[in-house]
């Protein structure tokens, strides 16, 4: 209401001197954009080259030689403002005016400019001040308004991206982020259409184009000013650039994935390593005991031959003794066959081993592992007693790791029963659910001190004395169950026995099963 009103009054200035010319800049100039243009229409001054005239009349505005012209009802001036200082000018125009036109005397308006003048230089030493603190600030910061327009940008924002004041101030801010003439795309999430939306400030790391075309990566949070309830008057946008940041954590990203390759390969080599050391200790007990196992069938085919030879040597063939030429070609066969399957299985177990998987009978093997530590566990006077479910199915694996690991257990259980001599193995494999079998080691050894249990696993721990063990078995066992998707427990009380159990997946899973609780499980 106000402002309409100024707006309709029409204001004629009497003297044309330097005074007026700097109140007509002010009023016409730098308030246009205000509306101030319209509440000066007139100006009076005998002298018509005088500053103010001429600045007057190239503004479009009426210009008069005499004061009294301002009374003229075509001129529809409501206020006369005297910008000199002459009294009698002062006096006729009192007793002159008509009674709707108003007056401000000279000492009353060079008043009110005064403290305008002085109000707004303090305004101007503030915004100078203002603006170098938003200078001086590292971020970025930018004065945005509800159509995007930019009007204010700080000297951090202009130099690190490139641009001059005037290349940023009116543009849209997608022109200068995003190169583009239109608003964002939809892939592009504008924080702008983000805080109207949520009705807060937003915070996003986005990219944006400099203004040499390259990419980089803005920190951005974007505060609304809230003009009236429900409506944004503009956004202060407050970024900073963190290009360099995020290209150093990729390059540490990109770093430590080779390293991880690199350690991951390590590892592998350094287990592949431990496997066969495990595997080759183990060779080197079983050769001992099968050594003794070999004997027996080759003195036994030596004494046939050599009884066969002394009856061909005799001469006395006939029918009788070709029969029992057949009985002992039949049991040197057989002797021969122990041996061959014998040699077999020990050579199967001493070549190196890798992962391939492949479907097998569990049964199968079990029963082949048995025959290949018979003569420890004879040795060992350990009595052993099966209990393979029938319907086992075949499972993917690895036949030599697995092998390998049942070897460890069957050797382990041997000699924690060697000590007080005899002993019961219970080897018992059951389906766990429709796609698990679970094999379980039981003996009736020393057992395990409760202290021990949670170190089983750990490579190169061993209570066995100097020259029995160098603690893999345990480790390696643990590390080729896991490959293969299962997992391994124990649970042992000192003086009563241990009992390993072992699940193994159908098919090879990527994920271990959860240890029960009161089982000891090697670290992951």
């Amino acid at each position: 209401m106000q402002q309409t009103l100024l707006s309709n009054i029409r204001i004629g200035l009497v003297g044309a001197g330097e005074f007026c010319r700097k109140v007509l800049q002010k009023t016409t100039l730098e308030f246009d954009d205000e509306g101030m243009r319209a509440h000066i229409a007139a100006v009076a001054d005998p002298d018509p080259k005088a500053a103010g005239m001429l600045l007057a009349a190239e503004l479009g505005l009426i210009t008069l030689s005499n004061p009294h012209d301002l009374y003229l009802p075509e001129h529809r001036i409501d206020l006369i403002i005297l910008l000199t200082a002459d009294p009698h000018l002062l006096s006729d125009i009192l007793s002159t005016k008509p009674g709707h036109i108003r007056l401000i005397s000279y000492q009353t308006f060079l008043l009110v400019w005064k403290a305008i003048a002085a109000e707004e230089d303090k305004l101007r030493k503030r915004n100078r001040e203002i603006q170098m603190i938003l200078d001086g600030i590292a971020d970025f910061i930018l004065v945005i308004t509800p159509d995007h327009e930019i009007v204010e940008a700080n000297q951090a924002f202009l130099k690190q991206m490139g641009y001059s004041r005037d290349e940023v101030i009116g543009k849209k801010c997608h022109q200068i982020f995003q190169k583009l003439n239109r608003m964002c795309d939809v892939e592009v999430t504008c924080p702008l259409e983000e805080v109207i939306h949520n009705r807060r400030r937003s915070e996003s790391v986005l990219t944006r184009i400099d203004r040499r075309g390259q990419l980089r990566y803005i920190e951005v949070i974007i505060y609304p000013v809230w003009e009236s309830p429900g409506k944004i008057s503009k956004f202060i946008e407050i970024s900073r650039d963190i290009t360099q940041r995020v290209k150093t954590e990729e390059e540490i990203t990109r770093r430590l994935e080779k390293m991880v390759e690199k350690r991951t390969r390590q590892l592998r080599e350094t287990q592949d390593k431990l496997i066969h050391q495990d595997k080759m200790a183990s060779l080197g007990k079983l050769s001992a005991s099968v050594v003794h196992e070999i004997n027996n069938p080759v003195a036994g085919i030596l004494n046939l031959n050599l009884l066969m030879q002394r009856i061909v040597a005799e001469g006395d063939l006939n029918a009788k003794t070709l029969k029992q030429f057949n009985t002992y070609l039949r049991l040197m066969e057989t002797e021969t066959r122990r041996v061959s399957r014998i040699i077999s299985n020990l050579l199967g177990f001493s070549r190196q081993s890798s992962m391939e998987l492949k479907k097998f009978d569990l049964r199968r093997l079990i029963a082949k592992t048995l025959l290949l530590n018979q003569n420890l566990l004879k040795i060992s006077r350990v009595h052993v007693e099966k209990h393979l479910a029938a319907d086992l199915p075949q499972i993917v694996g690895s036949q030599d790791l697995l092998q390998q690991v049942f070897v460890n257990m069957i050797s382990n259980a041997a000699e924690a029963m060697q000590p007080g001599g005899g002993g019961i193995l219970k080897i018992s494999a059951q389906p766990a659910g429709k796609q698990a079998i679970r094999i379980v080691f039981e003996d009736t050894g020393s057992g395990i001190p409760k202290e021990n249990l949670p170190h089983l696993f750990e490579p190169f721990f061993t209570t066995k004395k100097k020259g029995k063990g160098v603690g893999l078995g345990l480790s390696v066992a643990y590390g080729i169950v896991e490959e293969h998707g299962g997992h391994i427990g124990v649970k042992s009380r000192e003086g009563t026995g241990t009992v390993i159990s072992i699940e193994l997946p159908v098919k090879p899973a990527v994920d271990a099963t959860a240890t029960n609780p009161g089982e000891s499980r090697g670290p992951h």
